[in-house]
């Protein structure tokens, strides 16, 4: 851009005494303002809708129009539109995260009141058919792996059915008996029915743990806030 530099200075030669050559206006020094004129007005924009090549910058206090929300044309935005627009990407209730700045939204972001939210927890989708998340901002759950009471129930089954043993022995007063009872004269017999009574003890044995910090789900920890104003 070329802003217009007058090259010849008529007010000194309207000061000229009369008689002097110099007071004379000649045709190239008017040729030359007129070039330089030209020169400087093809330089630069229209008032009425210019289009700009380059890296175009606005002077410092210089107010241009804010844009409507949603224009996606080319015309220059303000930075007051720039910031609406960003706040309407996070309207209040929003959350913010981030991995490895801890700096408050408020300073890195240049609008809304934000705090600290979620510590040590994670964000659960809304479910209305589910008592557990069917209201926003509800908490539970626990980080402790915690074994509820709880009974189990055993049935041993023993089967012993009475039974007899059959004897033989000789025979009192019997001299042919030989030693296994089984001569003349030996007598046999049934001994009566009994059981055992053997007795079967149960025990259940113990599995599982209640442990301080044994519940977490796979996790990463980031920075998280919340928009309140």
């Amino acid at each position: 851009m070329t802003n217009y530099t007058k090259a010849t200075n008529f007010a000194t030669k309207d000061a000229l005494s009369s008689g002097n050559p110099l007071k004379i206006v000649k045709g190239t020094e008017i040729d030359t303002e007129f070039n330089n004129i030209a020169t400087a007005i093809a330089t630069k924009a229209d008032l009425a809708s210019p289009t700009f090549t380059g890296t175009p910058t606005l002077p410092t206090g210089t107010i241009a129009v804010t844009q409507s929300n949603g224009s996606n044309t080319t015309t220059i935005a303000t930075t007051a539109f720039v910031q609406a627009a960003i706040a309407l990407l996070y309207p209040v209730g929003s959350i913010y995260t981030n991995a490895s700045v801890s700096t408050n939204p408020a300073t890195l972001l240049g609008f809304g009141t934000w705090t600290a939210f979620g510590a040590g927890r994670v964000m659960v989708g809304f479910d209305s058919g589910n008592a557990l998340f069917d209201t926003a901002e509800e908490t539970g759950g626990s980080a402790d792996a915690i074994v509820p009471s709880h009974t189990h129930t055993a049935t041993s089954t023993v089967t012993d059915p009475s039974h007899n043993h059959s004897y033989t022995q000789p025979s009192p007063g019997s001299l042919v008996a030989n030693i296994n009872g089984t001569g003349a004269g030996a007598i046999s017999g049934t001994t009566g029915s009994a059981s055992t009574g053997v007795t079967v003890a149960t025990s259940i044995s113990t599995t599982g743990v209640s442990v301080t910090n044994a519940n977490y789900q796979p996790y990463i920890t980031v920075y998280m806030w919340k928009r309140t104003v």
